[in-house]
């Protein structure tokens, strides 16, 4: 796609980011340049939303000196928060956690490195507790609880979330992927692979939210860089693909941003609000 000029008085209402490699810094965390610019947003009636892999705890913490009013999608899409309300949220059957644990402990009892988190609506889980894992899981997980046994785990799962420590694609994929098309199983990172409810994804929650917000996608800006991304971009009138971002964003975005280690997030807003 040749990525459009923007627009001279956009009409912003809401603006959806996704978080690593996308906001979040080559160090992995939030720019100073944003928490002025969140004041400044607040101050023209513009909804911040945050949306994430990462669980609906650990985005707020991260963003707790400026939360009111924010909206977290966590968890992909699986659980929207506002003010401590919940907008939306999408559980998986048991069975289904069930299912995707044994597949994981075959493929690791075949020599596949990785680890599995169920990320439940009370916290996440995880039965893997070595720190060379851990040290992959906690940057996303602020609540976690290291268990036995995930299968007898006593809370509702709104994701299964499994991290690879070589290419995702080669092993952990694959074995997933006859769970389609009844459940989402997406590529969420260079090294993570996420099975959701069939129809869980950022987009179906930017939807959920315009609707509860009574915005229009003309009036939503949405950054991405990665797979999980593409779907939010279709529901946003002003879409941005980071300059960093992986080929089929970069195609699918109507526009461009700087990439997050040049503050692009940032910066991009900064002149839609300046536009506008």
């Amino acid at each position: 796609m040749s990525h459009a000029p923007l627009p001279e008085r956009p009409d912003l209402r809401l603006a959806v980011v996704d978080m690593d490699g996308t906001l979040l810094d080559g160090a992995g965390q939030v720019p100073d340049g944003l928490w002025p610019l969140l004041e400044r947003m607040r101050e023209a009636g513009v909804v911040f939303a945050p949306a994430s892999g990462r669980q609906y705890a650990t985005l707020a913490a991260m963003f707790a000196r400026a939360a009111e009013g924010m909206v977290f999608i966590a968890e992909n899409g699986g659980y929207v928060v506002r003010d401590g309300q919940e907008i939306s949220a999408a559980t998986l059957p048991a069975a289904l956690v069930t299912d995707v644990v044994r597949r994981m402990r075959a493929l690791a009892d075949g020599g596949a490195d990785l680890g599995v988190v169920v990320c439940g609506r009370r916290t996440a889980y995880v039965e893997r507790h070595d720190r060379a894992f851990l040290d992959h899981v906690d940057p996303y997980y602020a609540s976690l609880t290291e268990v036995e046994d995930l299968l007898a785990v006593d809370d509702i799962a709104v994701k299964v979330a499994v991290f690879a420590f070589g290419d995702p694609t080669e092993q952990v994929e694959p074995a997933l992927a006859p769970l389609r098309p009844d459940h989402q199983v997406v590529v969420s990172g260079a090294h993570w692979v996420d099975v959701m409810d069939a129809g869980v994804h950022k987009g179906v929650a930017v939807r959920r939210l315009q609707e509860a917000l009574g915005v229009t996608a003309a009036q939503t800006a949405a950054f991405g860089d990665y797979l999980n991304d593409l779907e939010m971009l279709d529901e946003a009138g002003l879409s941005f693909a980071m300059d960093n971002a992986h080929p089929d964003v970069l195609q699918r975005a109507r526009h461009r941003a700087p990439a997050n280690t040049d503050d692009g997030v940032v910066r991009t807003l900064t002149t839609l609000l300046d536009r506008a």
